[in-house]
């Protein structure tokens, strides 16, 4: 089971769209995966048309007032699963894809506190634990700041994907979380294995967004994303019917499929 946080220390780059469309990617390519929305405004839990259930969430499984097999017992079907699983149905086909979600809510926010303790930074760890049974992906939409909740998924993720836009505020917001992923890793002493960069919200056609694309890749190098997601209007369709992209007709649609699909394939290799 490989755990993948989408993690900015910026708000508005677009980062729980980005949680979405590779949602999307893993329920086409069949993967059994779970999203844990740790952002308190649940962004990711909404556009994946998940309802928590008797009050159990990303914030009461944290916070300890939930089973220890908190986690398996909180997390819900998302409506894009139900609806691709009745789909096959109609069809005569069979669909081994699952994706759940952990739901998010504000009581996720109780966690970032001022007694937040070293040890505290196993709790999603501990949370997943024993999963590996029930899904084979993990992804986790981090809250747009580095607080407890940001920390608690670098702590338990494999990879760890940074979302920039291409702006002057964005790349310098890009610049910082990857430095705050190095002081982690000294200060707590745990290593994320692998972080990344990929860019959102590009204009295709904008001379600004294509300068500030290149400046990204001039100071991540290999660590940017080759694959860039364009800012189209089928994709802001796509999210405002909470639809999964690769499910949207359209050639449009089709290409950002495409996108998202290449950008797991690369997370996962």
């Amino acid at each position: 089971m490989q755990i993948v946080s989408i993690s900015s220390l910026k708000g508005g780059v677009g980062k729980s769209s980005v949680a979405l469309g590779l949602a999307s990617a893993a329920m086409d390519d069949g993967h059994r995966a779970l999203v844990v929305d740790l952002d308190p405004h649940a962004d990711a839990t909404t556009g994946l048309g998940a309802v928590a259930s008797s009050s159990a969430d990303a914030g009461s499984v944290l916070n300890g007032r939930v089973a220890r097999s908190g986690a398996r017992a909180a997390a819900v079907p998302s409506a894009w699963i139900e609806r691709e699983h009745a789909a096959a149905r109609d069809t005569g086909r069979t669909s081994s894809a699952r994706l759940d979600v952990l739901p998010g809510s504000s009581s996720s926010s109780r966690l970032d506190r001022s007694t937040f303790r070293g040890k505290d930074l196993d709790r999603l760890s501990r949370s997943l634990e024993g999963l590996d049974t029930d899904y084979d992906l993990v992804l986790v939409d981090c809250p747009p700041n580095l607080n407890a909740l940001t920390r608690l998924a670098w702590a338990a993720s494999d990879k760890v994907l940074t979302v920039a836009e291409p702006s002057l505020f964005s790349v310098a917001g890009a610049q910082r979380t990857m430095t705050a992923i190095g002081q982690f890793e000294t200060s707590s002493k745990r290593a994320v294995p692998s972080a990344s960069v990929l860019v959102n919200k590009v204009a295709e056609d904008d001379p600004e967004h294509q300068h500030r694309v290149a400046e990204l890749q001039e100071l991540f190098g290999a660590l940017l994303v080759s694959q860039v997601i364009p800012d189209r209007p089928v994709w802001h369709r796509a999210q405002g019917a909470a639809w999964p992209i690769h499910r949207w007709p359209g050639a449009d649609a089709a290409d950002m499929a495409a996108r998202f699909t290449s950008i797991l394939r690369g997370l996962l290799d």
